[in-house]
């Protein structure tokens, strides 16, 4: 690529990311609800199960607040591919794949975009999470997840993006979403360790991406986990940059 072009390619992504931010801001709503659902979960739900359940790192709900943020992340990214479906219905779409850039920028602009708004509710809710009492190891712990809600949120919007390249409604879109989104959080550690699981459930456990993320935020936050963050690290880090370039390429083949 010349100068040119990669200068056209970068303000193409800048340009769609701050189109992202824009509307992120002007949606209250969207940031109220985004931060109240799992406010309640980690509020509700784990001050009714901190009795019951008894975990190696104290607290349920400090073991709960990643696995929190985690589905914040999940939810957060996969909705991102929604902005595709509506793009495409108002004939935003149709405009920017005429640019004479790769499709694939025009892919990865939305993916960032949408990663930045999944990053700043997990932030939000790590801070809340720590005024409600969670204790977290280190400042130090706290910036490194930052990082990892980013590998975090690239992997599923990279997998939000495929969906929405291949479905034309919203309505579809929301209908598979809702059949994803729960078996990826249930089978998940984000509200039960992976200790005596039965080894029928085990086995999706450890197969799913999200439960690396969920560790290695807890490990960078509470400074415990049940995988060894270096592969966790490698999962996530593997995982987002494969999910963005099939989000890219399915994009790329459904608007050719």
């Amino acid at each position: 690529m010349t100068y040119t072009e990669i200068n056209r390619s970068l303000q193409t992504v800048y340009t769609l990311w701050l189109r992202e931010m824009l509307r992120f801001k002007r949606s209250k709503s969207r940031i109220v609800g985004s931060i109240a659902t799992p406010l309640f979960f980690l509020l509700i739900v784990g001050s009714a199960l901190n009795t019951s359940i008894s975990v190696r790192s104290g607290s349920y709900i400090d073991y709960m607040a990643p696995g929190i943020i985690g589905m914040s992340l999940l939810f957060s990214s996969l909705m991102g591919g929604v902005s595709i479906i509506w793009d495409r219905e108002f004939g935003f779409l149709k405009e920017i794949l005429i640019a004479p850039v790769s499709r694939f920028y025009t892919a990865l602009g939305k993916a960032v975009g949408g990663v930045t708004t999944a990053m700043i509710q997990g932030v939000l809710l790590m801070i809340i999470a720590g005024f409600i009492g969670v204790e977290y190891v280190s400042i130090w712990g706290e910036i490194l997840s930052i990082a990892i809600m980013f590998l975090i949120g690239l992997g599923f919007i990279g997998l939000g993006i495929s969906l929405a390249s291949k479905i034309e409604s919203h309505e579809g879109f929301q209908m598979v979403l809702t059949f994803i989104t729960f078996p990826i959080l249930i089978t998940s550690t984000a509200f039960y360790p992976m200790e005596n699981l039965p080894k029928w459930l085990s086995v999706p456990v450890h197969l799913n991406p999200l439960t690396y993320g969920i560790e290695a935020l807890r490990w960078s936050l509470l400074g415990t986990s049940e995988i060894p963050i270096t592969r966790s690290m490698l999962v996530i880090i593997v995982f987002a940059i494969v999910m963005i370039e099939i989000g890219g390429l399915s994009f790329d083949r459904a608007n050719a």
